[in-house]
């Protein structure tokens, strides 16, 4: 019984969190983000490509030799 007096607690903490964010249509999320995107593409190194290997963080770190 405690307990589920608890989580129903914690179940109303949450929502009056969340009571108060901000929402916004659908279509204007994906705008935004389609914009923040297009905006900051040029500083993608996934679309762009690394400068050096140095810099990659997904390159091999050791080379595996068999001894």
């Amino acid at each position: 019984m405690a307990a589920n007096l608890q989580q129903q607690r914690s179940v109303n903490e949450q929502l009056r969190r969340e009571v108060g964010v901000q929402r916004i249509q659908v279509s204007e999320a994906c705008h935004a983000m389609m914009q923040y995107m297009m905006d900051h593409e040029a500083d993608d190194c996934l679309l762009s490509g690394f400068n050096t290997q140095k810099v990659n963080p997904f390159r091999e770190k050791n080379s595996c030799t068999i001894i």
